[in-house]
Order: C-alpha cells, then structure tokens, then sequence
C-alpha cells in the first residue's frame, strides 16, 4: 500500500447548507457594522468558522463544528470573544440564536 496514512488525513468540514446559514449571518452581521472579516479553519477533529471585529484582534465569535460530540452534548458550539461557551447543541439554528439577537437588537436601535 503506498500511501497507509491516507485515510487518517480526513478533515472535518461545513456542508452546502451549513456554510449558506453561517455565510447568511456572517452578512447580515457585516451589514450592521459589527463584523468585518471572518477566517475559517479545517481540521481532523474539528471546523471552525470565526468571525472579526477588525483583523487583528481575537474573534468575536467562533462557530465550532466537532462531530466527535454529537452523541454527547451535540456537536456545534457558540463560543464568545473570551472563549467562553456561550452555546452548545444539536442544531445549527439553534447555536447561532444567541447571534441572532444580537443582531436584532442592533436593528432594533
């Protein structure tokens, strides 16, 4: 066999459907001044989607995709600038809620 590490190299990553929700906040999110760039990062236990206030600072938000935890406390998590957890669930929707509040009440002013 030429190449036995080939299967270890498999990378978690975002679906169609899971990308176009998280690209739909990220432009909602942009178009009410509150970010301004975003990076993503695939890797073999996890998918991370953060976005920025401003380049050089630390993430405002980041959106971890971990299926190694979906029969646990499911495998999507919110975690905020400080890197504290501030959602965890089954659901994509449902993780991105607080989010979308966010963004509400910013419309909302």
């Amino acid at each position: 066999m030429p190449f036995p590490y080939a299967r270890a190299g498999v990378q978690v990553g975002f679906d169609r459907g899971e990308l176009l929700k998280i690209l739909d906040l990220y432009g909602r999110m942009v178009a009410a001044g509150l970010w301004r760039d975003y990076a993503m990062d695939f890797g073999r236990d996890a998918a991370v989607f953060a976005a920025f206030r401003r380049t050089a600072e630390r993430p405002t938000a980041r959106i971890e995709k971990r299926p190694s935890l979906r029969a646990r406390q499911g495998m999507w998590a919110l975690f905020g600038e400080a890197g504290q957890v501030l959602k965890r669930g089954h659901d994509l929707a449902g993780v991105l809620s607080p989010l979308e509040r966010k963004l509400l009440k910013v419309v909302d002013d």
